[in-house]
């Protein structure tokens, strides 16, 4: 493989990067993403002397690198509302992001009639996650649901929540169906695995 070749390879993933970063839900994973596309585009320009758009994409690089330090330094603000499994608010959250609660959640719906423990979290009116269970002991719920909207998927709703369960007598979570896509989250979360069975002390 010729050195051009590479050097042209290098401008075709650098461009691809940005491109995929726009995909993005996540805001943080866009960032990032198009940080890491551009610093490798402005290389490659400086590499064939482009030097107009090697100064515009080391800028994007520092205006991606100032806002993804604010983001990540920045503290979510979440409210928790008690909810009910027939409340209109959660059936509107879950029939919105119903296509996007299949893919991690293939098995779940709405029919559950034993859910008894129901706990939406908002980042100010916007809702940011959903859970949904019930409890087989005075203390201990069986997760139905726990899901977080694309823009707060980054396990900020997860902490918030789970850190504010035992006010409410509830000081362990077990996952009994755990979908393949979801255990890498709940490893992530301090969820330990008993023979096939997630669970997590809070």
């Amino acid at each position: 493989m010729s050195t051009e070749t590479i050097i042209e390879m290098i401008g075709y993933f650098g461009s691809a990067l940005v491109v995929v970063s726009m995909l993005m839900t996540s805001v943080i994973k866009l960032r990032v993403i198009n940080l890491t596309g551009s610093a490798i585009f402005a290389v490659y320009a400086l590499i064939i002397r482009s030097y107009p758009t090697a100064l515009m994409n080391a800028c994007l690089v520092a205006i991606n690198g100032y806002n993804l330090a604010r983001l990540l330094k920045a503290e979510r603000r979440y409210d928790l509302i008690d909810g009910r499994a027939d409340e209109p608010f959660l059936l509107y959250i879950v029939d919105h992001y119903k296509d996007d609660i299949r893919k991690y959640f293939p098995g779940f719906t709405m029919d559950r009639t034993d859910a008894d423990a129901v706990y939406i979290v908002c980042a100010g009116a916007v809702p940011a996650g959903v859970l949904i269970g019930k409890k087989t002991a005075p203390d201990t719920m069986e997760i139905i649901l726990d899901y977080s909207t694309p823009v707060y998927r980054d396990c900020s709703v997860g902490a918030y929540l789970y850190a504010r369960l035992p006010a409410k007598g509830i000081r362990r979570l077990v996952y009994t169906k755990a979908e393949e896509g979801h255990r890498a989250y709940l490893q992530k979360m301090g969820f330990l695995a008993v023979d096939g069975v997630y669970i997590k002390e809070l």
